[in-house]
């Protein structure tokens, strides 16, 4: 076997073995094509023939050299990864050549021979690749809506004659500056100094550190002088040098596919405050619609409350305790092939893959879901709302049977899902590149025909068993530019705009039932802020994974992103201890989803679950329970607030959760302490996210203030050291507002 596969995986951050990279060839920069073969494969060699622009023809025959062989990534960090692993180790060798790319507007073709030891040879077929080279531009390139900041002269483009495909200007950065937004963003609040990129992309943990993220947005903030923001109106990838090219500017880079002469990226520039400037970003792409406040309880989740039994079990266990509770999320409902049958339901197959109706299943007296209705109406008796996940995704490991073929043939017959080149000519369905249930196929869920092909298998969930929402997990497993969507859009313009489409589509179901659109996904670009609430994704139980949800919530905030939250102290690995447990469900409170949640443990003992009597258990700290009871109570009093203040976030743009500089743009201490911030107009809270403190700085910001636990009254606009119990953090009310916020306080 020989394979070369010129666009590699799409795999933003990863060269395939057997990719051309770059994919397009830049002039005078080097250019690697690269193969695997099987073991029995000795000798690779290529064969090149360059057409240069005036027609003139080259040949030449480069052999290759045994590479390490790399694809989709290698850094797998455990967890439900951990097989992934296993499978990169497959017995195949990666074979490359590197050579200068020739001038732009120049066409390569080539072709791989591989040879075994008795000389026979298997041949790739014949490729071919348009070599591109940078250009300086005029600047009327960059379509600008608003007032125009894009430096004269800096503009230039990556263009092979025909088509733009790469611009890339400048827009100017003054000192003092500060530069925020770009989505959710794990490692900082300020960006000056700095490079990012923006394309949706599965970090598995570790956000902060890669710099990677689940939702990024070509939006940002420039905090300052003069005050105003911009927003790269494209899905496509782009690049950011904030400050590290040159001091004194922001250097933006957008993919593009625009035929030469013709405006190739359009731009928009907003002046004002960071309200202003997010006001209208949100005008443009949807605001935030108002969730139910229900939406502000607490949330519970551990992904091992796999059955019936142990969700009530759980929940008679939150009310053992006093622990108030408003949603319970399960994660382990289905039978994992067509996630929307309980396991262990019984049922005819409907072999065209049409929808099921609650009348069609037999609950099991036996079963791991006995019954599911009366299970849910039960959890409504008490106040608590239900929701399921779910996975934009039609599994083929194992190989799909029973209703699960059935609805993988309707999904091919009905033409819903997103395709890829067949290496024919034609077109096949897209098979999921990344390592999480890797080759399955994907609906098209950008598509609305498709969307409610698919949310039809669902409805009976909603209408029937009564079920509140949908954690939408997953939606960054599009990859792949050459992807095709059923509007013909490509994958460099559609697979950033997935996960928008997957929330609204779930959305679209609730609503038509006649319920709030409230659904829970990771996964986002431009346009998720009207698509329900957001949580920050996968992380360990670490002191430094808390401080970068704290980021990651404050810059999605600052995006436009309303509802948003954490799994509390880090729902992977062993356990948090009680301080930091303790410390990030205090923080938990003061933001706008409080919830917490636990991965699969396959079932060892100890339990890894992050119920509060789990942690008090594991670790003998008596004073867990007590202390996450008071937080919890303490956040049920709050929700009318939160619910007030949400509404009041919609009306003027201005976050729930909210950076100091929104309101305080020149403040020094809203940038050299960034993690505090304003819960809606009358609360400003300082979180205690290092380990071991007992005294803690705060930046309290100018005005009058009163300190919520004690009901000292201080002035504002001074750094102060105040004692920080393990039962409660800093928290500061706006004194015109103590009067009706005192017994939200009251112990």
């Amino acid at each position: 076997m020989i394979r070369h596969r010129p666009f590699g995986s799409g795999h933003p951050y990863s060269v395939d073995t057997e990719q051309r990279w770059p994919v397009d060839p830049v002039a005078g920069e080097p250019l690697r094509l690269g193969v695997r073969a099987s073991a029995e494969i000795e000798s690779v060699r290529v064969d090149i023939e360059v057409t240069g622009p005036s027609g003139d023809r080259e040949s030449q025959r480069l052999a290759l050299s045994r590479v390490a062989s790399t694809s989709r990534g290698q850094t797998i960090d455990g967890g439900h990864l951990a097989s992934a692993q296993a499978r990169l180790a497959r017995a195949v060798g990666g074979w490359a050549v590197e050579l200068p790319a020739p001038a732009p507007g120049s066409v390569i073709r080539y072709r791989f021979t591989g040879s075994d030891a008795g000389g026979m040879a298997q041949r790739t077929r014949e490729f071919d690749a348009v070599v591109s080279g940078w250009t300086d531009a005029p600047d009327e390139t960059v379509r600008v809506v608003g007032t125009d900041r894009v430096l004269p002269g800096s503009v230039s483009v990556l263009t092979d004659g025909d088509r733009v495909r790469r611009v890339r200007f400048a827009l100017p950065l003054a000192g003092g500056e500060h530069v925020t937004g770009f989505g959710e963003r794990y490692d900082r609040l300020d960006h000056r100094g700095t490079d990012l990129d923006a394309v949706v992309f599965e970090q598995y943990k570790r956000q902060g550190a890669e710099r990677k993220t689940y939702l990024p947005m070509p939006f940002a903030h420039v905090v300052g002088s003069e005050g105003w923001g911009f927003h790269v109106r494209t899905s496509r990838r782009s690049w950011f040098e904030i400050g590290t090219t040159a001091a004194d500017r922001i250097v933006v880079e957008v993919e593009a596919d625009a035929p030469v002469g013709a405006p190739a990226v359009e731009l928009a520039c907003y002046d004002g405050s960071p309200a202003e400037v997010l006001d209208a970003f949100l005008a443009e792409v949807g605001r935030p619609e108002q969730l139910p406040d229900w939406v502000f309880r607490l949330w519970a989740s551990g992904n091992e409350w796999n059955t019936q039994a142990e969700v009530m079990r759980q929940m008679d266990l939150h009310r053992e305790h006093d622990v108030p509770v408003g949603s319970v999320v399960i994660e382990a409902w289905s039978d994992e092939r067509t996630f929307t049958a309980f396991r262990d339901a019984r049922y005819e197959v409907a072999e065209d893959g049409a929808p099921h109706r609650l009348d069609d299943f037999e609950f099991p007296a036996d079963g791991a879901w006995p019954d599911p209705v009366g299970m849910v109406d039960e959890l409504h008796a008490r106040d608590v709302r239900v929701h399921l996940w779910q996975i934009p995704l039609l599994k083929a490991r194992p190989h799909p049977v029973g209703q699960a073929r059935a609805i993988a043939r309707a999904a091919v017959r009905d033409e819903v899902l997103i395709r890829e080149p067949d290496g024919r000519g034609g077109l096949r369905p897209y098979r999921n590149r990344g390592w999480w249930f890797p080759l399955s196929t994907m609906p098209d869920l950008t598509d609305e025909r498709a969307a409610r092909w698919w949310t039809e298998q669902r409805r009976y969930l909603v209408e029937e068993v009564g079920i509140d929402g949908f954690k939408t997990d997953g939606g960054e497993h599009a990859w792949g530019r050459e992807l095709e969507y059923l509007d013909g859009t490509s994958g460099a313009e559609g697979n950033n705009r997935y996960p928008v489409a997957y929330a609204k589509a779930y959305g679209d179901l609730l609503r038509s039932a006649g319920k709030a659109p409230v659904t829970f996904s990771r996964a986002g670009f431009t346009g998720s802020q009207a698509h329900g609430a957001f949580w920050a994704g996968d992380e360990n139980s670490t002191w430094e994974a808390f401080r970068w949800s704290m980021f990651a919530g404050l810059s999605a905030a600052a995006s436009g992103v309303l509802y948003w939250g954490w799994d509390i102290a880090g729902f992977s690995g062993p356990v948090p201890a009680p301080e930091l447990y303790l410390r990030a469900t205090a923080a938990s409170v003061f933001v706008p989803i409080m919830q917490y949640h636990s991965e699969f443990n396959h079932h060892r003992t100890p339990s890894r679950d992050r119920t509060p009597w789990n942690i008090a258990e594991l670790s003998g700290d008596e004073r867990v329970v007590p202390a996450f009871r008071s937080l919890a109570h303490l956040r049920e009093r709050l929700v009318p607030y939160l619910a007030a203040s949400a509404a009041e976030s919609i009306r003027t743009s201005s976050p729930l959760m909210r950076p100091v500089y929104f309101d305080h743009p020149t403040l020094p201490t809203a940038w050299s302490h960034p993690l505090q911030w304003f819960l809606g107009e009358d609360l400003f809270v300082s979180p205690v996210v290092a380990r071991g403190e007992t005294r803690h700085e705060v930046a309290l910001p100018p005005g009058d203030w009163v300190d919520a636990w004690s009901g000292e009254a201080l002035a504002g606009g001074a750094t102060m050291t105040v004692d920080v119990p393990i039962d409660r953090i800093p928290v500061y009310v706006r004194a015109e507002a103590w009067p009706s916020l005192r017994e939200v306080f009251a112990s």
